[in-house]
C-alpha cells in the first residue's frame, strides 16, 4: 500500500518559514520524481516545485528564490523549504510521487498539508 504523508504546514507570519515534509512507503523511493503542488479555492492545482531521481529540480516563478525543494532516498522523504513567505502562499500544499515521464495524475498523491500565512 502506497502513502505519501505530508507535515510541517501551519500558521505563520509574512515573511516568515516553514519546512514541509512527505514521507513515502510502499514504493521504490528513489526512482521516483517528487513534487509538491498547492490548490487553491477554486483553482486548478498548480505545481510548486519538483525534483527527479538524480536530483535536478524546477520551481514555480512565483516561489523561485523562496522556496527549496530537496530529497532523502534513505529517509524516502521529500523536502520543501518555504522561506519568505507571504499570504498568497496561504493554501493546501500536496505531495506528488510519479515516474519519469508520466504526468503528475498518473502518481500518488497525499493528503494535503495547510499552510496558513497570516499577521
Amino acid at each position: 500500500q502506497v502513502q505519501l504523508v505530508e507535515s510541517g504546514g501551519g500558521l505563520v507570519q509574512p515573511g516568515g518559514s516553514l519546512r514541509l515534509s512527505c514521507a513515502a512507503s510502499g514504493i521504490n523511493f528513489s526512482i521516483y520524481v517528487m513534487g509538491w503542488y498547492r490548490q487553491a479555492p477554486g483553482k486548478q492545482r498548480e505545481l510548486v516545485a519538483g525534483i527527479t531521481s538524480g536530483g535536478s529540480t524546477n520551481y514555480a516563478d512565483s516561489v523561485k528564490g523562496r522556496f527549496t525543494i530537496s530529497r532523502d532516498n534513505a529517509k524516502k522523504t521529500v523536502y520543501l523549504q518555504m522561506n519568505s513567505l507571504k499570504p498568497e502562499d496561504t493554501t493546501v500544499y500536496y505531495c506528488n510521487a510519479v515516474l519519469f515521464s508520466r504526468r503528475p495524475e498518473l502518481g500518488y498523491w497525499g493528503q494535503g498539508t495547510q499552510v496558513i500565512v497570516s499577521s
